[in-house]
């Protein structure tokens, strides 16, 4: 089966993960084994990669890819359920984990998926291949929920006046195609709009609609959570987002385990006796660089963010 996935930053996340050849490792986001395919290389011994994914396409992918490697391991599911996933492989606590966040290659290029609004596909757009397609949402909800979707997870500034044609438009006949949607919402935003260079109309209604269906960023936060508490000290974990929704979340997230002491500036000693939790190991993230955007445009909005577990200080006797 093929499954083609371009990795971004791809050797800067390599080599942030600092791989150990007897290591244990988790690619939370497989794809079509890109990343996973280089940390099994560096993997001898004891060795063990754990791959998951939602998509069944991904995980098929990998298991022919990786069918003789004795270092991995497969599972099809949210990575935001990886410490499950791990403690029932036996793998925890980890060295390293990995979240390369998004949309494949290969789920926008198959038009069958209906990610694309380039291709006229059946308005689909599940990750998972189960629950609630788009068309679902675009066809049920009432245009006040839609426009909070489109307005929250979209950042759409025509949200509202975008989910009422949707309502007025499947009054008279099912929205159905990928092709379909993406002309309602072109003719929903005013032509000024229209002619923003390198923006296609649709593509924050797409965003949305895509991130509501597959729960991303609600998967993301637990996603988080999981792959720090699955880390032993000296572990790191890296990943990379592609909008600014979610790597605010991650950014945010960081920050907070990196946090210190809380006490008011005047205060002489600490008291609160809180003690960082991860350091950064690049402050600001890493940004593709113009070779990659060169081969791989849809590398322009990518960030890599990389933290290190600290080991947990000692409680103190007060």
């Amino acid at each position: 089966m093929e499954f083609e996935h371009i990795p971004v930053l791809f050797h800067e996340t390599i080599e942030s993960l600092a791989v150990q050849p007897d290591g244990r490792y988790i690619d939370g986001t497989a794809g079509g084994g890109g990343h996973s395919g280089a940390i099994l290389k560096q993997l001898t011994g004891t060795g063990r990669l754990l791959s998951i994914d939602r998509d069944p396409d991904a995980i098929a992918a990998c298991r022919e890819r990786f069918a003789d490697n004795p270092h991995s391991i497969l599972r099809q599911g949210n990575f935001s359920d990886m410490l499950t996933l791990a403690e029932e492989e036996k793998m925890l606590p980890v060295n390293g984990v990995l979240l390369d966040l998004g949309v494949s290659s290969h789920q926008l290029d198959d038009a069958e998926r209906g990610f694309s609004y380039h291709q006229d596909a059946p308005l689909d757009m599940r990750m998972s291949q189960s629950g609630p397609s788009a068309a679902d949402l675009v066809n049920t909800l009432p245009w006040q929920q839609l426009a909070e979707i489109l307005s929250r997870y979209g950042e759409e500034r025509f949200a509202a006046r975008i989910a009422q044609n949707i309502v007025r438009e499947r009054e008279k006949q099912p929205i159905q195609t990928t092709c379909q949607l993406a002309q309602l919402v072109k003719d929903s935003i005013p032509a000024a709009a229209r002619r923003r260079p390198g923006h296609h109309p649709a593509r924050k209604t797409f965003q949305a609609l895509r991130i509501a269906v597959n729960g991303e960023l609600d998967a993301l936060q637990a996603g988080l959570t999981a792959a720090f508490d699955a880390l032993e000290p000296g572990g790191r974990l890296c990943v990379i987002t592609f909008q600014s929704l979610e790597d605010r979340i991650v950014k945010h997230q960081m920050a907070e385990w990196c946090k210190g002491c809380t006490c008011p500036p005047d205060f002489p000693v600490c008291v609160c006796g809180k003690k960082p939790r991860a350091e950064l190991l690049y402050h600001k993230g890493l940004t593709p660089n113009e070779a990659e955007l060169a081969k791989n445009p849809r590398s322009r909005s990518a960030r890599l963010r990389v933290c290190t577990k600290l080991p947990e200080s000692k409680k103190s006797a007060l």
